[in-house]
């Protein structure tokens, strides 16, 4: 007789905001959050892909702050590409944290509050701080790791990016497979998604690409290629994805370039390009092209992130610079470029 085959172990049930999901299924789970002066209610949806073998519990998240919709797209494609009976372990999609911002169009709630400025949040407390709570108690909890996903901000573009506690193993484990141009280790701020994760030892790390308010297809094609590289790389599922060009830069120095005067910019480089110290990053003059003051690179670097927006006033933030000098980045590697 053949001898036998052995039994796959079986992943079992998860509960996910009070509801049951079977291994192997997929269901939608919505937690009220509010009731809006209307009387309509208002939920936070939750994607549930529950596999049909043991494996990690992992969160995707988008649209902390209403305006940053590229991380909605990326869960989409995420979630059409995965299929709960080939995944190990389970997934949670939570495409619109910030439903009240979604609506408006605005990165805000309408108390004024920054929800990645919230966390861990109140059941008790502001509007901002009971949604915080909300996800925290629903998603964070119920999961072992997490990518939460954003773009640029007040007419800002990022290049494709990590950002987190890249001194934690775990952190830059997830950092390295999901392979974005450069992985930046970046200081915690109070309030954010990411304090409060460290705060329960959960790692987090966090993509940034494209602008608020639309779409853009380099940076959510970056975004699915580099969330299916860490589930693969976690052994939740088996790649149909493409290996990055290249290993990730990890960069420990960043700095804004601010504006010396206020005008009107006309910038001369772009998102990915690399600079030189010195070089013009592009020139502020009056609406004629008269008074003109030219701004230039402080260091070696690449450019992870600028304005598009033309009308500046002096000390506006005009081009974000990672340092690419290998005192600060442990690596002489250069990242690729990336069209804006």
């Amino acid at each position: 007789m053949p001898p036998a085959r052995a039994r796959q172990p079986r992943h079992q049930p998860v509960q996910v905001a009070g509801s049951t999901v079977p291994p192997g299924r997929r269901q939608l789970v919505e937690v009220p959050v509010a009731r809006l002066p209307t009387a309509t209610s208002l939920n936070l949806p939750i994607l549930v892909l529950n596999g049909l073998r043991p494996g990690p519990k992992v969160w995707l998240s988008a649209v902390v702050h209403g305006d940053e919709l590229n991380g909605l797209e990326i869960i989409r494609r995420v979630v059409e590409a995965t299929r709960p009976r080939r995944l190990a372990g389970t997934l949670l999609a939570v495409p619109i944290v910030n439903v009240f911002g979604m609506l408006t169009e605005t990165r805000y709630l309408p108390d004024r509050r920054d929800l990645n400025r919230s966390f861990p949040g109140n059941p008790n407390g502001s509007l901002a701080s009971r949604l915080a709570h909300l996800f925290m108690t629903n998603v964070v909890a119920a999961c072992d790791m997490g990518i939460d996903l954003h773009t640029g901000s007040d007419h800002r573009f990022n290049m494709p990016q990590i950002r987190g506690d890249l001194e934690d193993p775990a952190t830059r484990a997830m950092a390295e497979a999901f392979a974005a141009p450069v992985s930046i280790h970046s200081p915690l701020r109070d309030g954010s998604l990411r304090e409060a994760c460290r705060r329960r030892g959960i790692p987090i790390v966090v993509y940034e690409g494209g602008e608020a308010h639309r779409f853009n297809e380099t940076a959510i094609t970056a975004g699915v290629d580099g969330v299916l590289r860490v589930l693969d790389d976690l052994g939740m599922r088996t790649g149909d994805v493409p290996p990055a060009d290249r290993d990730t830069v990890i960069v420990r120095h960043t700095q804004w370039v601010r504006a010396r005067r206020t005008g009107i910019l006309r910038t001369t480089v772009r998102a990915g390009q690399l600079v030189v110290r010195g070089e013009a990053l592009g020139i502020i003059a009056d609406a004629i092209g008269e008074s003109r003051a030219t701004m230039k690179a402080p260091f070696e670097g690449v450019v992870i992130g600028h304005t598009r927006h033309p009308l500046v006033n002096r000390g506006d933030a005009l081009w974000h610079l990672a340092d690419l000098d290998p005192a600060a980045t442990g690596t002489a590697a250069r990242p690729p470029r990336s069209r804006s």
